[in-house]
């Protein structure tokens, strides 16, 4: 059995890269504590959460490398890819991580600028005269 799983989670152009390993429960974002990396986004419970859905807290270290997006959508990647990393672990995992709607990758992504216009959905006025 190994002693080290890796996942990748995803959210807009977030990745996560996680590697979890039996331990205390330390979580190592980019070599920096959460708190260091996401400052005052910073979502702690959004991290926790999967470790709290199967009853493993304090049972895994978490070492994570983000990369690309905005700091939330990072948050949420991170949290993916720590669900995913627990399948790993043990597939009985899988229910409960399911039904908290964790192991979902996020689909919505930004809509694309359309030519002609100012932005995605926003447009110039019309003006008659």
């Amino acid at each position: 059995m190994a002693d080290r799983f890796y996942a990748t989670g995803k959210r807009k152009k977030a990745v996560a890269r996680v590697w979890i390993t039996p331990g205390s429960g330390k979580v190592q974002v980019n070599k920096l504590t959460p708190e260091e990396y996401f400052g005052g986004t910073f979502q702690g419970q959004k991290i926790v959460k999967p470790f709290e859905v199967t009853a493993t807290t304090d049972q895994y270290d978490v070492v994570a490398t983000l990369a690309g997006g905005g700091k939330s959508a990072q948050v949420d990647a991170l949290t993916h890819g720590i669900s995913r990393a627990l399948l790993e672990v043990d597939a009985e995992m899988r229910i409960p991580l399911k039904r908290s709607g964790l192991l979902t990758r996020d689909p919505r992504n930004k809509e694309r600028k359309k030519y002609g216009q100012k932005a995605a959905r926003a447009k110039f006025q019309f003006s008659k005269r």
